[in-house]
């Protein structure tokens, strides 16, 4: 029985009469204020790698060693796993009793170590093989410094796939019940690590640029080590045992195989991106990762922040065939990620180069890595609220236990993406890889939506269309102030750090400034769509 018609901007209630909203607010600035620290923090490691190590082949080798790694941690980690893990668990948690929940998170961390062990293991061994598959440019223009370089990397970033995906695990755990902030806080250490690696021991080793890579796997070890105490709360600290006939295990196992493919498009993309820079000029693969890095911070902090708080209590609600609230709570996710993410995406693409003349302007980075680089973030910028919307609406499905049919969306996403990257990169080089994703984004998050109307989850609550009116009109008057505002490139290249970040903020908040007035002249209440 489906509940009754409300507008989530005002009135969005459950079956049983309370405000869902509240509570996932309260949840999201948890995980929102936590991923800030985070991602500033990650800004900070990305500008120590621009500053010592620029775009030069040392960056590009450690870029492709972290992104291989990186591209199995979304299959086996916050990607496929959690999506097919978080919905079996909180069914347990709701239908079960602790001890069951307990042997089922036993088998599935054994079950899953042992297939990342293996993983891990074949990974190092064969550390040429896969950065020859990843990066065969490397070998065809007779790079071969570059590719010992990335063989060498990958092997000590390799293993951070096994430590990473067991940290995802324990945080699915912690998200389930309740205990955002410690996930939310982990990738943290990641940044700390690189960055006083980088201080620390760049000096002292044959090739400096191998301290990024030190840097990996001592992060991979510290972050598994502090979610231990905080499972150990909640008694739930893996005592791994491999069970695969376990009744649990199957159930995420199935769900997770085509999961892969559905959860995981983007960076399947992302990997045909690498192949496909590796065969353009060296610095390509180092414009790419900085811009997409900038895309990241939004993309984070709104649309992976309202995924992660929203995917446990869809999951509930279903688990309790609460089909009102479960429309509700995803109409009030694509509306907040809408109110957030619009703007975002246009100050990423108006802002592009100033951006990064900001951040990484200093040090080995040069003027053209800062042109080449704003024109790949204005690209990946144009496509962050598809990326966004795919965070929201995949819950949809997942937290239904239905993972086929995000496949289907996936694949016909990747396929587009991989057309388009071969069309565009012949006239645009790496941009034209940047504008492939954007469109092959907005692509998956229209099916994903058009399917979730069709199965009768998603009924799109009432005033959408003078919403998007109010919205598309804030943001176009807040691009209206930054044009009067902001100066030319020139005008960044001339300045020092200091100078260029303070007018940066300045700017960042006169734009916020602009829109929230907007907004409430608009007559959109953000209090009454929040609380």
């Amino acid at each position: 029985m489906r509940g009754k018609r409300l507008n989530p901007m005002t009135d969005v209630k459950t079956e049983a009469g309370d405000k869902p909203t509240g509570k996932l607010l309260r949840s999201g600035m948890v995980v929102s204020v936590m991923t800030m620290i985070s991602r500033v923090l990650g800004l900070a490691r990305d500008m120590v790698i621009a500053y010592f190590f620029g775009a030069a082949a040392g960056a590009d080798a450690f870029f492709l060693a972290f992104r291989i790694p990186n591209f199995f941690r979304r299959l086996f980690a916050e990607g496929a796993f959690s999506q097919a893990f978080v919905p079996v668990l909180s069914e347990y948690k709701t239908k079960r009793t602790h001890d069951d929940v307990k042997m089922l998170v036993d088998r599935t961390a054994g079950s899953l170590g042992l297939v990342l062990l293996l993983i891990t293991a074949a990974g190092v061994l064969g550390a040429e093989l896969v950065i020859s598959v990843f990066a065969p440019g490397y070998l065809y223009h007779g790079e071969s410094e570059k590719f010992y370089l990335a063989v060498d990397m990958l092997r000590l970033t390799f293993p951070y796939l096994f430590l990473i995906s067991m940290t995802a695990l324990s945080g699915a755990i912690l998200n389930t019940y309740g205990r955002f902030a410690a996930p939310a806080f982990t990738p943290v250490l990641l940044n700390v690590s690189l960055i006083c690696c980088v201080v620390l021991l760049r000096d002292q080793l044959d090739e400096p640029v191998m301290a990024l890579a030190w840097g990996v796997l001592i992060a991979g070890v510290a972050q598994l080590s502090f979610q231990v105490p905080f499972l150990s709360q909640i008694r739930l600290l893996p005592s791994p045992k491999t069970g695969f006939r376990d009744e649990g295990v199957r159930r995420i196992g199935t769900l997770m195989l085509p999961a892969i493919f559905g959860a995981s498009v983007s960076q399947i993309n992302l990997l045909v991106d690498t192949l496909l820079a590796s065969f353009l000029e060296t610095g390509s693969l180092s414009w790419l990762y900085y811009s997409d890095r900038l895309l990241e911070l939004p993309l984070a902090l709104f649309g992976i922040t309202i995924a992660t708080v929203i995917l446990p209590g869809l999951s509930k609600e279903h688990a309790e065939n609460s089909s009102g609230a479960f429309s509700q709570t995803l109409d009030w996710a694509l509306r907040t990620v809408l109110l957030f993410g619009l703007p975002a995406s246009v100050a990423l693409v108006f802002l592009s180069e100033p951006l990064i003349a900001t951040l990484f302007y200093q040090g080995e980075m040069t003027v053209r890595d800062v042109n080449m680089a704003g024109m790949s973030l204005a690209a990946y910028g144009a496509g962050l609220l598809g990326h966004m919307f795919i965070k929201v609406l995949a819950p949809g499905y997942f937290a239904r236990q239905d993972t086929k049919t995000p496949v289907r969306y996936g694949i016909i996403a990747m396929v587009t993406n991989m057309v388009l990257n071969l069309l565009l990169i012949l006239h645009f080089k790496h941009v034209g890889l940047a504008m492939a994703t954007t469109l092959s984004a907005f692509l998956n998050a229209w099916l994903l939506f058009v399917g979730l109307k069709r199965d009768g989850v998603l009924e799109v609550g009432e005033g959408w269309p003078i919403y998007l009116g109010q919205v598309f009109a804030a943001s176009g008057l807040m691009l209206g102030a930054l044009i009067l505002v902001v100066p030319d490139i020139d005008w960044w290249l001339q300045h020092e750090f200091f100078t260029r970040l303070f007018w940066m903020l300045l700017i960042c908040i006169a734009g916020a400034v602009t829109y929230a007035a907007s907004l409430f002249l608009l007559g959109i209440n953000v209090k009454k769509l929040v609380r």
